[in-house]
């Protein structure tokens, strides 16, 4: 790992933030490479034999045979860092904690209604939208690729609708779709070819049951065809199965579903979404707003320690042949793919209103909190989002209608203007012409658009960050890769899967050596630091003498202590099905606050790791 990184001094992490991210770092690659040489002894290579195989991971501890490496080890890890290594915090002695999803039950992650929860309350709850036309079409070009509409028919669906009709299932909002089909088709032939993936695109569709909960109905598997493009899609449709053989090829197409969403969260919902685009407003802040300036006391809490993150993703994750394309499916195509995703990106659907509207998940209604009521009233990511999403308007328009008493005030703001010229014409220059930019000519346009930003350094990266650990830290339940295809009847895979249906499982998905290398990764990246700073808090008590803005703030701190109360309320209540699941894990992503480590919870004031 290289730390000659040039970022801004005043950009750089802190002491403490340096010390733990390095701590933790060499942690994770230790346990990395202890197992990575215990395994070289194992009878089949780079492979779990059974799940119990995968809970040694977290059991009873893995300790480093005496010799070379244990050696190499003392020489090159200080002795501040060894202590770190060795905690006492009840982690144990070279051992990966137990992520929450199989804290409790060891089994319940497998479950079709866990499955779809995960959709509402997992670690990448920003894709599932609601579905309004059957079959659902694709909107890739035919000349192309062909016809990629789905070939889900009613027959596949027919029995589990509740005794509905697919079209009264829709009209009563009661259909959903998780869609990775027509961001990945035009990547699966390249893929497969070229890597040792073996990836479909898939459209997995979803009924909303009558205690609020989400059961997959169907699963769409889809490889371009073998004699090209332009002549369409070769899919395959699998159903809900209970036992036998047809059991396990369900768990197979639902862990194809995870793979794809794992990939897509890693490399849109997180890094380009949060990581990435708000690089610009943090360069831009600093370049063309004074430091006394009341957008940039406003702003400057978000953006702290960011650019030294991405500084290190682009030299250590996200490089050609770094962690992230040994890890997750795309492999080399991993940048290219999120970099033609961003040619989708529109700032203003940034906003949790708007982009519950735009997914379908919401309906304006003026007489509802927030004035959205949710199709799916136990969504807990969007339930808590949107009180925060409130809370931050709140104390957003406070203070800015504080410093800027009319529109004029705006439209006169000479650095203002400036900053917002640099970060639309510059920062995301490809999108300058964009005809959705806000125009930030109005005290409307500046509120809307700070808190936006907000909520994206903050919440939004909470939301997809901090469940990392806690749902894909056992890769069974989010498998990053899949190496070989659906076994075929009358083949020896297929043989297997009726003879030992988890080995050929666990045969299919993530191999021991990327499982132990994305874990470590992923434990990092789910940690908080020491002294990190959360939502409603700031580094230095002194940021302002300005007494209604102070006020302002401490209102925004006491309405997020409020909602840390109704956050815990509701997960103590067996209504919600949604905000703790088979699994019986807690929905706290936007909870505001957390200690340092590994909580599942906390809502750092920016994109900080």
């Amino acid at each position: 790992m290289s730390l000659s990184i040039y970022v801004p001094r005043d950009e750089r992490f802190g002491h403490i933030k340096m010390s733990d991210f390095l701590a933790y770092a060499l942690k994770s690659i230790v346990q990395f490479l202890v197992p990575e040489f215990e395994e070289l002894c194992d009878s089949t290579r780079n492979e779990f034999d059974s799940f119990q195989d995968v809970l040694k991971l977290y059991e009873g501890g893995i300790k480093l045979p005496e010799g070379p490496l244990l050696d190499r080890i003392k020489e090159n890890i200080p002795l501040e860092m060894l202590k770190e290594l060795v905690r006492t915090d009840g982690e144990g002695y070279f051992r990966f904690p137990t992520p929450q999803v199989i804290k409790e039950d060891k089994s319940a992650w497998r479950t079709d209604k866990e499955f779809g929860r995960e959709m509402l309350a997992g670690m990448n709850p920003v894709i599932i939208r609601r579905l309004q036309e059957f079959p659902p079409r694709s909107n890739l070009n035919a000349k192309v690729y062909g016809n990629q509409n789905s070939s889900i028919t009613r027959d596949d669906i027919k029995n589990n609708l509740d005794g509905l009709t697919i079209e009264e299932a829709i009209g009563k909002n009661r259909m959903f779709i998780l869609d990775h089909h027509d961001a990945l088709m035009p990547y699966v032939r390249r893929i497969n070819a070229t890597t040792s993936t073996k990836l479909y695109a898939t459209r997995t569709l979803l009924f909303l049951q009558q205690d609020g909960t989400l059961k997959p109905v169907a699963i769409e598997l889809s490889l371009p065809h073998p004699e090209g493009d332009s002549f369409g899609a070769v899919s395959k449709v699998y159903t809900p199965a209970v036992h036998g053989v047809e059991c396990s090829v369900w768990q197979l197409a639902k862990a194809y579903v995870a793979v794809n969403d794992s990939g897509y969260h890693q490399l849109i919902s997180h890094w380009l979404n949060t990581h990435a685009t708000m690089e610009p407003f943090v360069i831009a802040t600093n370049r063309q707003l004074s430091v006394l300036h009341p957008i940039y006391k406003l702003l400057h809490p978000h953006f702290r320690d960011t650019m030294n993150i991405n500084a290190f993703a682009r030299q250590i994750l996200i490089n050609a042949g770094g962690i992230l394309e040994k890890t997750v499916f795309p492999a080399k195509y991993s940048m290219e793919m999120s970099a033609v995703v961003y040619k989708d990106w529109v700032f203003p659907d940034q906003a949790l209103p708007a982009d519950l509207l735009k997914r379908g998940m919401a309906v304006e209604d003026a007489n509802a909190p927030h004035g959205l009521r949710l199709l799916i009233e136990d969504y807990p990511y969007a339930v808590d989002g949107l009180k925060i999403w409130s809370a931050i308007e709140s104390w957003v328009r406070d203070y800015c209608n504080f410093y800027y008493e009319n529109d004029n005030m705006v439209k006169e703001d000479s650095e203002l203007q400036s900053w917002w010229k640099e970060l639309r014409d510059v920062g995301h220059g490809d999108k300058k012409d964009e005809p959705w930019w806000p125009e930030m000519q109005s005290r409307r346009d500046l509120i809307a658009t700070c808190t936006t930003t907000i909520w994206v350094a903050s919440a939004l990266h909470a939301a997809v960050n901090f469940g990392q650990y806690p749902y894909a830290g056992y890769l069974p339940n989010r498998p990053t890769l899949s190496r070989r295809f659906m076994p075929e009847p009358g083949t020896p895979e297929y043989e297997e899967m009726e003879t030992n249906p988890d080995k050929a499982f666990l045969k299919t998905i993530t191999a021991q050596l990327q499982t132990l290398l994305g874990i470590s990764l992923i434990e990092i990246l789910s940690r908080h630091s020491s002294d990190e700073v959360y939502l409603g808090q700031r580094a230095a008590a002194e940021w302002t003498t300005d007494g209604a803005a102070v006020a302002a703030f401490e209102r925004f701190g006491k309405k997020l202590a409020e909602i840390e109360e109704e956050i815990v309320e509701m997960n103590g209540d067996g209504k919600w099905r949604n905000r703790v699941g088979p699994v019986e894990v807690p929905y706290t992503l936007l909870f505001p606050t957390s200690e340092g480590g590994l909580t599942g919870k906390g809502i750092p004031n920016s994109v900080s790791i």
